[in-house]
């Protein structure tokens, strides 16, 4: 099946775009915008927003159509199976590993932002769905934001954790990959990585890209806690771990 992007008309190629030029805002700067949105193959396109954003830079937003065209049928993605909800995965842990599992996550390197590491961890949770300090199979510590993979590391060792959770939000210059590469490194180093269930999180990571970089899973957009422990505890148990 081909398929395009849908604006007013089905198939149409409409699609809308923001950007920002490191130019003042002026006709001539809307000008540039379009002409350079012209140079990426796009027809019919319209300057519908134009903003400065300082003296030297100015904020866009574009409409544009295009004439390419995707084969949907040919998309292929690798995605962590959504298995279990809250009640099944704690049955599921008592079962099949007979004791809780201590899971430790954060927002490490120089990431400071807690929002997705506490929707997973945090008691309440986020839209209706508890954190895993909720699960009474599982002892959950989350250690916040800013925390150096090598402290991460340790308190993990520690706390004999089955598996550590890594979020991260900041992505400019592709800074989170960088992080999540050294993690990696610091725990076969270490000797670690066979021994934990390791897994990265955020907006900009799925799991293509987590097990590229080492990682037993990836965990994106629209993930609540009962995926992320659903996961952990199907490969503890895949790794016959007690």
């Amino acid at each position: 099946m081909m398929i395009k992007p849908y604006g007013d008309t089905l198939n149409d190629g409409a699609i809308q775009m923001s950007f920002t030029l490191p130019v003042a805002h002026s006709a001539k700067a809307d000008e540039a915008a379009l002409l350079y949105i012209k140079k990426l193959g796009f027809k019919e396109v319209e300057i519908v927003h134009s903003h400065p954003l300082s003296d030297d830079f100015t904020f866009f937003v574009v409409y544009g159509k295009t004439d390419i065209s995707l084969d949907y049928d040919k998309v292929e993605v690798e995605e962590v199976e959504k298995s279990m909800d809250y009640y099944e995965v704690n049955d599921y842990i008592k079962n099949n590993i007979g004791r809780k599992i201590v899971v430790v996550g954060a927002c490490s390197g120089t990431d400071a932002h807690t929002v997705g590491i506490d929707a997973i961890m945090n008691m309440k949770g986020f839209d209706q769905h508890y954190g895993l300090e909720r699960y009474p199979q599982i002892d959950a510590y989350n250690l916040g934001a800013q925390i150096p993979n090598e402290d991460l590391i340790k308190k993990a060792v520690e706390l004999k954790a089955d598996a550590i959770l890594i979020s991260q939000i900041v992505t400019q210059k592709e800074v989170h990959i960088q992080n999540l590469t050294d993690f990696i490194e610091l725990l076969e180093a270490e000797g670690l990585r066979s021994k934990m269930v390791v897994i990265a999180g955020g907006p900009r990571i799925g799991n293509k890209l987590a097990v590229e970089l080492g990682y037993d899973a990836g965990f994106g957009r629209g993930t609540y806690p009962e995926n992320v422990a659903s996961f952990i505890a199907e490969k503890l148990h895949e790794r016959g771990i007690k």
